[in-house]
C-alpha cells in the first residue's frame, strides 16, 4: 500500500511540474505538447523524429491549424507583443541564447512554464523563472486570435488529428 501511495505521489508531482494547472489542461494544445515531450533535439528538425526549437513550435501550431515559419527570428516578427505578466498558454516566448538576437523559442503552457526543444534535453518543460531563461528572455508574442484561442482551449475540441 505504501509503495502505491509513493508512486501516486511521484506521478502527481510530475504532472504538476509538467504544466498542470494551465488554462489548457486537457486541451488540444496540452495534448499536442504532451505527445512529443521527450522527443530528441535535431538541428533543422520539424517532426517527431527530432525537433529544433522553431521546428517544435511550427509543429505544435500546425496541429492547431496555424502556419508558422521555421525560424525563431521569423516567428518573432509575427503576432502581437505580450507583456510577461499577461502571458496566456499558447503564446510564443523568445530568448537570446547566442548573444545576437532571437535564437530560441518555446510555447508558454501556463503556470510560469513553457515547452520547447532543448538542444540538451529534447522537448521538455522549463520554468521562465530559471535564471538561464530569465537572463536571456527577449519577449513574447500572441499568435492566436481570441477566437482561435477559445477553440484551442475548449477541451471538447476534436483531438483525433493529434498524433
Amino acid at each position: 500500500m505504501k509503495k502505491k501511495l509513493a508512486v501516486a505521489a511521484v506521478s502527481m508531482s510530475i504532472l504538476f511540474s509538467m504544466g498542470a494547472g494551465s488554462v489548457f489542461a486537457d486541451s488540444k494544445l496540452d495534448k499536442v505538447v504532451d505527445k512529443v515531450i521527450g522527443t530528441e533535439y535535431k538541428s533543422g528538425g520539424t517532426s517527431t523524429n527530432g525537433f529544433d526549437c522553431s521546428g517544435f513550435t511550427q509543429y505544435v501550431f500546425n496541429k492547431l491549424g496555424i502556419d508558422l515559419p521555421h525560424q525563431s527570428g521569423s516567428q518573432y516578427k509575427m503576432g502581437k507583443a505580450v507583456p510577461k505578466d499577461e502571458l496566456k498558454a499558447g503564446d510564443l516566448v523568445f530568448f537570446n541564447t547566442l548573444g545576437n538576437g532571437v535564437s530560441h523559442v518555446g510555447v508558454y503552457v501556463g503556470d510560469g512554464k513553457f515547452a520547447h526543444a532543448s538542444s540538451k534535453r529534447g522537448v521538455t518543460i522549463s520554468k521562465l523563472s530559471d535564471s538561464y531563461y530569465t537572463n536571456r528572455y527577449v519577449g513574447a508574442k500572441r499568435i492566436m486570435s481570441n477566437e482561435k484561442f477559445e477553440a484551442v482551449a475548449d477541451s471538447s475540441t476534436d483531438n483525433d488529428d493529434v498524433e
